[in-house]
């Protein structure tokens, strides 16, 4: 082992946004290899949205390392479908070691010229989350327009390069800075975007498509809700799949002020998990990875270097610090 083992455990309740009180950097207690176990060093480690909502009463407990998107390489194991070197995915995440069995791990064979952080954004749960959406979700079609919100952040992101591959036409999206607006058209080929903070989201999506929109990557909820079905055509659809205007929030969140528009234009609004859709990773593999190595689309990525950054990198990007899905590298990738 190269280094000693430390974890991240969340210590207490947030009351709104959180803070770095709220963890605390331990030395972790490894628990030693048994039969069919694995020690596995943490090389990158994923931080998302939904973590905010995890940390509220229900979900994880206190005293203990957090759970998350995880990319590790295999140092010993007692298991014979482990390898020493192996590199696996894993949700041991908040640590820089974990015991793992075989049967909690995916082993990853990265394609030639794929960097491996890109199995944690494009390859990963962030690419498979925009993939789903528009493909079993949306059902996108060619020529279709797509507006979707946050889509400067990692999901948002992907689902605007994916889209584009699927043959969307108009491709709109909102975002929190002006920078990340330009990043969005001159970077990443959306044909239009707004900075939210401008106005009214009906208002800015009615300027950018006057037309209306066919469909919605919803990863705001709120008022971008409330805006995306303003702006829908009739027969509309809407993929929600997040809701981070409200993961700080103590209060209950309301329904959109329009929701019965859902009801008089015949839009269709479904939420889902990608968790529940995993069959799906082949797949996505087989369509990206050729567009990946053309430059078609690209892992559009902010990674922060170091363990003792983990806490900040969430922070971050609860913040909008991000470009992008962000990634904590702990390890060396090489």
């Amino acid at each position: 082992m190269t280094r000693q083992p430390m974890a991240v455990h969340q210590v207490s309740r947030p009351t709104g946004r959180p803070t770095a009180d709220d963890f605390a950097f331990v030395t972790d207690r490894l628990a030693p290899l048994t039969p069919g176990t694995a020690l596995v060093e943490n090389v990158y480690l994923s931080v998302d949205p939904y973590m905010r909502e995890a940390m509220d009463e229900g979900h994880w407990e206190l005293g203990t390392p957090l759970e998350g998107r995880s990319i590790g390489r295999v140092l010993e194991s007692r298991d014979p479908a482990l390898a020493a070197g192996d590199l696996v995915f894993h949700r041991y995440a908040w640590r820089t070691h974990a015991v793992v069995r075989a049967d909690e791990v995916r082993p990853l064979r990265p394609h030639p010229g794929i960097p491996l952080s890109t199995y944690l954004s494009l390859l990963g749960g962030t690419g498979l989350t925009a993939y789903v959406g528009l493909t079993r979700v949306l059902r996108l079609q060619p020529g279709e327009s797509l507006f979707v919100s946050a889509a400067a952040g990692g999901v948002g992101s992907a689902v605007g390069q994916i889209a584009r591959l699927l043959g969307a036409g108009r491709i709109i999206g909102s975002a929190g800075s002006a920078a990340k607006v330009r990043h969005l058209t001159e970077q990443l080929g959306f044909d239009a975007a707004f900075d939210y903070h401008d106005g009214p989201v009906g208002d800015l999506l009615r300027r950018a498509a006057p037309e209306g929109v066919d469909s919605y990557f919803d990863n705001v909820g709120g008022d971008h809700l409330a805006g995306a079905i303003e702006g829908l055509k009739e027969y509309g659809r809407i993929a929600w799949c997040g809701a981070i205007s409200q993961y700080n929030s103590s209060e209950p969140a309301a329904a959109p002020r329009n929701l019965y528009e859902v009801v008089y234009k015949s839009l269709r609004l479904e939420g889902f998990l990608v968790r529940n859709h995993r069959d799906v990773q082949g797949e996505l593999e087989d369509f990206l990875v050729p567009h990946l190595r053309s430059g078609r689309i690209v892992a559009n990525e902010t990674v922060v270097a170091g363990f003792e950054n983990v806490v900040q990198a969430f922070l971050g990007m609860l913040d909008g610090a991000n470009l992008g899905k962000m990634i904590v590298q702990v390890g060396d990738p090489s």
